[in-house]
C-alpha cells in the first residue's frame, strides 16, 4: 500500500551527559540497560510492536522476530 513506516530496533538505553559523549572515540563502550542475550525492541514509528534477537549472517547484522505483541499490549504501550 505504499505507506512509510519508521523501523527501528532498540538494544537498549542508557544516559550520558554531553561531555561523555564528546569523549567517545572508536572502539568505546557504552553500557546498556539491557544484557546480552536479552531481546530487543522492534518499534514501528515509534510504537513497540515485536520481541527479536540479533542474529550475524555472512558478516551483516539482522534481527529475528520472536514474538508480536498482541492488540492489548500494544495499546498499552
Amino acid at each position: 500500500m505504499d505507506i512509510p513506516l519508521n523501523v527501528s530496533v532498540e538494544l537498549g538505553r542508557t544516559r550520558k551527559s554531553i561531555k561523555d559523549i564528546l569523549e567517545l572515540n572508536t572502539g568505546s563502550i557504552i553500557e546498556l540497560d539491557k544484557l546480552a542475550g536479552e531481546p530487543v525492541d522492534i518499534l514501528i514509528n515509534n510504537q513497540l510492536i515485536a520481541k527479536g534477537e540479533v542474529v550475524v549472517i555472512d558478516e551483516n547484522f539482522g534481527v529475528r522476530v520472536t514474538d508480536i505483541l498482541n492488540k492489548s499490549d500494544r495499546l498499552k504501550n
